[in-house]
């Protein structure tokens, strides 16, 4: 089971757990995921975050709805010339989305190492 393979954890003490915040303003939802807010996550070729994605299960509802995904793709990539700098994605990305209802965000992000981490929080 995929399931099996997926790690969680505090993100105060683990660089690979999606940080989620979110503001309600009437039904519209605004969500920051992040990974390495507390303990900066490797950004480097050989060790990155690929991608972030999000999830919203409504209260009692089975299903979840996929709200996005954010693929990080520079991973020092370089301009190759005078006065150019490698390029880094970092892994931060922002969903806005509606709904009237409560229920749970999921975050899951990738490391090309260590691979699945997932976090969730309640949507009050």
């Amino acid at each position: 089971m995929i399931g099996e393979t997926i790690r969680s954890g505090d993100w105060k003490g683990e660089k690979h757990v999606p940080v989620i915040e979110y503001e309600k303003e009437g039904d519209l939802v605004k969500v920051k995921v992040q990974v390495g807010k507390e303990i900066p996550h490797p950004n480097t070729t050989e060790h990155h975050i690929k991608y972030i994605e999000l999830y919203f299960l409504p209260e009692g509802e089975n299903f979840v709805y996929q709200i996005g995904r954010a693929d990080f793709t520079a991973h020092g990539e370089s301009t190759k010339g005078p006065n150019m700098s490698d390029i880094y994605t970092e892994p931060v990305a922002y969903f806005v989305f509606k709904t009237a209802k409560k229920g749970k965000l999921y975050a899951l992000s990738y490391c090309n190492i260590h691979g699945l981490w997932e976090n969730e929080v309640q949507l009050e």
